[in-house]
């Protein structure tokens, strides 16, 4: 990117000032590498969402934005409904509620490094992964409906997990307002038999050992410490969020116009958010978040299956989950009034600082878990939500190390069996049903997770807390 078009506001704080079609400037938070180094799409795509109806502040990117569908992955924007703002269903993706969950295990290294190859042939053997992959539930219409409406709690109540998970995850495990009735047939046919699946792309099921702790009190009350063995797994809504997002940009385009819409690109196709549409997409968008949550609920039973298997009487009770594809009603203060908004976080996490009243009692005094993921065999990080996060970027962080190359780039340049060797021979152990895949998701077709770790903890988005350095890692 052509840092000659951006003002440096801080270190890790770049602006690029409203003209043209910009209602408000835009705002990337980066190191000057980082910067540098993305595509000149981003600005672009940046400048694009910052000229939309009723957006409040800025359009912000994270450390780790590249180009996207109309959004940058890494994006985030708030809307106002009663100042004319939309709801764009390319500011929230294709993969709704795409996220992470974190898991303790109670065990350390040296316990899993004794069993590692029988523990990851035990989940890859339970937890179905790859394109097109089904599990062994299968849901006929009514409860289809029960689940986009309950999500997690719906899960639990039947017999996927146990209450004390859903104090710790986002929303409690079911968000309010979805509607099943604004998901179409063929969405929920194409969920039908994907629930309790990774699906592909860079989801995966990864144990993880706590290498390196940088916020001891934070750790301490997350009940992590270096040597701990911990499993996260990172997916979204399947199938069913996907064509959500393809039935609604659709319909959006072809109505933006009647609604006094002028888009700059199509793919940042909205709808008003006191429209019909706006209000139907909001209602089928929120089913598909309670769609993915309770799939990391079910995938959460399988990985405690497996690991009951290999060490009997692991229990595996839960850290936190945060989605990173979703908009989201939330109460923020602007211009020092508070103000109830539509944030939409595409390939951002929700970041939370301390005392949000969200926040588990136990989380409240550091802040939320952020989660973020790495590629594969390098490092995943847990941040926690800093203080003044919301006024600087609406209580939001980065979600990873985001994509440096394509995926046709990258198996230009890698074979997936190279790749799983050489990844053996540093410890790290890859299940996965298609080496292509492996791939697609080699490590250095990602940004340096630790270059975007780093700028947003100082950017005063969230802090780092703890360095989780894979062991297993079960890919889509």
């Amino acid at each position: 990117m052509d840092l000659k078009q951006l003002q440096q506001r801080g270190e890790f704080e770049w602006l690029l000032p409203a003209t043209g079609r910009m209602r408000v400037p835009g705002v990337i938070f980066a190191s000057r590498e980082l910067v540098a180094a993305m595509d000149e799409k981003v600005r672009e795509q940046i400048a694009n969402v910052a000229g939309l109806p009723g957006i409040v502040s800025a359009a912000y990117a994270m450390p780790d934005a590249h180009w996207g569908y109309g959004f940058p992955i890494g994006g985030v924007a708030a809307f106002d409904a009663d100042d004319g703002g939309v709801v764009s269903a390319g500011g929230v993706g294709f993969d709704i509620s795409c996220g992470v969950r974190t898991l303790h295990t109670g065990l350390k290294l040296a316990d899993v490094e004794r069993d590692k190859r029988r523990l990851a042939d035990a989940l890859f053997a339970r937890i179905p992964a790859g394109v097109g992959s089904t599990g062994t539930i299968h849901l006929g219409a009514a409860e289809m409906n029960a689940m986009l409406k309950g999500g997690a709690r719906w899960a639990v109540a039947a017999g996927y997990g146990s209450d004390a998970d859903l104090a710790h995850i986002e929303e409690h495990g079911c968000v309010a307002g979805a509607d099943p009735a604004a998901v179409s047939d063929q969405a929920k046919k194409r969920q039908r038999d994907e629930m309790g699946t990774l699906g592909s792309g860079n989801h995966y099921l990864e144990v993880q050992v706590v290498s390196e702790i940088f916020d001891a009190a934070a750790a301490a009350a997350y009940g992590l410490a270096a040597g701990d063995v911990v499993v996260s797994i990172h997916c979204g809504s399947r199938g069913l969020g996907h064509q959500i997002g393809t039935d609604y940009l659709r319909e959006m385009v072809v109505a933006a116009p009647a609604a006094g819409i002028s888009l700059p690109d199509r793919e940042l196709a909205c709808a008003p958010l006191k429209s019909s549409l706006g209000k139907r997409y909001l209602g089928a968008m929120r089913a598909g978040i309670n769609c993915a949550l309770a799939n990391r609920q079910i995938l959460t039973h399988l990985a405690r299956g497996a690991f009951a298997a290999v060490f009997p009487g692991v229990k595996l009770p839960l850290l936190y989950d945060v989605s990173h594809n979703t908009c989201k009603e939330e109460s923020h203060r602007v211009d020092g009034n508070k103000r109830r908004l539509f944030v939409h976080r595409k390939g951002a996490t929700r970041a939370f600082g301390p005392g949000h009243v969200e926040l588990p009692p136990e989380y409240a005094k550091v802040g939320q878990p952020v989660l973020i993921g790495g590629s594969m065999g390098t490092a995943s990080w847990i941040l926690a939500g800093s203080a003044g996060t919301e006024e600087r970027a609406f209580g939001s962080a980065c979600h990873g190390a985001g994509r440096a190359m394509s995926r046709h780039e990258a198996m230009r340049r890698w074979q997936g069996r190279a790749l799983v060797d050489e990844l053996a021979a540093r410890g790290i152990l890859i299940r996965s049903p298609s080496l292509r895949g492996v791939a697609e998701e080699a490590p250095l077709a990602y940004k340096d997770v630790g270059a975007v770790v780093d700028s947003s903890d100082r950017a005063g988005l969230a802090g780092k807390v703890a360095r989780l350095t894979p062991l297993v890692c079960i890919k889509g």
